[in-house]
């Protein structure tokens, strides 16, 4: 498995620094799947290349796993420690680290400018063809150069496997080229070597933040990166997303403000959160959660009642979750308060096992706020990992818009819904809820009733 980059803005040997490694000398370094060697084929003026060369131990690499083949020759036969894939990320965060970090000790302006480089990478695994490889990497700015190996020379009639060299060439700076390989290699291989678990979607946030964004395969680059766990795609995607935004903290209040206005005559917000806060006093819980507590309306009432021994604001957005530090005043709250009150930073859609213990849990206007394909994961985190013997949700009753004068026909009253339910559907689906997870439900309308529509808000209350 080789890697070759290659730099061309004089003086070339700069590439030198930026890699922290001499051209000079040969460098070598074990890794947990093999060894990787440093060279520099050349290196002067005009053109300097360093070599990232991969000698992989497939058969210890099975026996370090305590794997077993399907076959007793397995082991020998595979031709996946040969490609460059997900290996290749991790080779890159063990020998090129500090450039990858865009740091340089020795040159400290060197990482921030743009170079001509051209990286070439041998036997990639790309499950799309040479498509995928340009849809990936064309979008970043390179010219790509993809060269698809046949199965076995001998037997054309055999058709082309899904081996390609691939080069790449932009005017770019080192750190993002081997950001967008450290990414976008596994991507197109589409698997791992190793376990994914949460800690992935911190890399795959870390490594992309300042281009994963933009890209428009970005959701594509998420499962294949994360292997298809739609809990761990969904969680980066929210985050993604929440942090793309001009002015994420504007954009919310001005959606927000929309929707205040709307009930505003019914002073709806406010008999919402005094219901909830009363469903969970009088649900005898001690310890609490506001999943998806926005900038801390609620968390404010609950650290009201002295019963309440702890109360946990859970919101993916950074932002909505500094708003509420400040509005909470957490850096002047009594000793005792703050030691009651904790904020989080999570996505709602994947298991958090900082959110088990908790007597009750609250989803104020929350649920409707997703893609109702994503409803499942939220169920999956509260109901079967949370599992607090309490949880209370509050949903628009889409029966009731039609009171609204404002509210012109068939719009939601927030433009951030992705839905908004009439009894009956919220009904189902909290029976579908219950009998999968052991819980029982009962309703109760928030805000003036009228006849044949309901209440403007429908509120579930879940007990186990």
């Amino acid at each position: 498995m080789l890697l070759t980059i290659t730099n061309t803005t004089p003086p070339a040997t700069d590439l030198g620094y930026l890699l922290h490694k001499n051209p000079s000398r040969v460098n070598q370094f074990d890794l947990a799947f093999g060894q990787a060697t440093v060279f520099y084929p050349e290196a002067s003026d005009e053109r300097c290349t360093a070599a990232l060369l991969f000698d992989i131990d497939p058969i210890g690499l099975v026996r370090r796993r305590g794997g077993e083949d399907s076959f007793a020759l397995g082991q020998y036969v595979n031709d996946r420690p040969y490609a460059a894939s997900s290996f290749l990320s991790v080779a890159l965060g063990r020998v090129y680290g500090t450039a990858l970090s865009g740091t340089c000790k020795d040159r400290p302006e060197l990482p921030g400018k743009a170079l001509r480089l051209r990286a070439a990478v041998t036997a990639v695994p790309s499950r799309g063809g040479p498509a995928l490889i340009g849809k990936l990497f064309e979008p970043l700015g390179y010219r790509v150069t993809a060269q698809r190996h046949p199965l076995d020379p001998s037997f054309p009639e055999w058709g082309e496997s899904t081996y390609h060299d691939v080069s790449i060439e932009a005017e770019v700076r080192l750190a993002d080229l081997l950001s967008h390989l450290y990414v976008l290699i596994p991507v197109l291989d589409d698997d791992k070597h190793y376990w994914v678990g949460d800690d992935e979607v911190e890399k795959l946030l870390k490594r992309g933040e300042t281009w994963l964004a933009t890209h428009p395969e970005r959701a594509l680059i998420a499962r294949r990166y994360l292997r298809h766990q739609s809990s761990l795609v969904d969680a980066a995607l929210a985050r993604l997303l929440d942090d793309t935004l001009d002015d994420p903290e504007e954009a919310r209040r001005s959606r927000d403000q929309e929707e205040a206005e709307i009930e505003q005559p019914l002073r709806l917000n406010d008999v919402r959160l005094e219901a909830v806060r009363h469903a969970v006093v009088s649900s005898g819980a001690r310890r609490v959660l506001d999943l998806g507590c926005g900038e801390g309306k609620l968390l404010k009432m609950l650290l009201k009642e002295r019963s309440l021994e702890a109360i946990v604001g859970v919101d993916v957005s950074h932002r909505a979750l500094e708003t509420a530090s400040r509005r909470l005043h957490m850096e002047r709250l009594p000793e005792k308060d703050r030691a009651r009150l904790r904020l989080l930073h999570g996505s709602l859609t994947y298991r958090d096992a900082r959110l088990t213990g908790y007597d009750a849990a609250v989803l104020v206007e929350v649920i409707e706020h997703l893609d109702p394909g994503r409803l499942k994961a939220l169920e999956r985190t509260v109901f079967e990992s949370a599992k607090p013997a309490t949880v209370v949700v509050t949903t628009p009753n889409r029966e009731y818009n039609v009171l609204f004068d404002t509210l012109p026909a068939g719009r939601f009253r927030h433009k951030d819904h992705r839905f908004e339910w009439t009894r009956g559907e919220m009904e189902a689906w909290a029976s579908a809820v219950c009998a999968r997870h052991g819980y029982a439900v009962s309703f109760a309308p928030v805000g003036p009733e009228a006849a044949d529509v309901g209440a403007p808000t429908q509120m579930a209350i879940f007990r186990r």
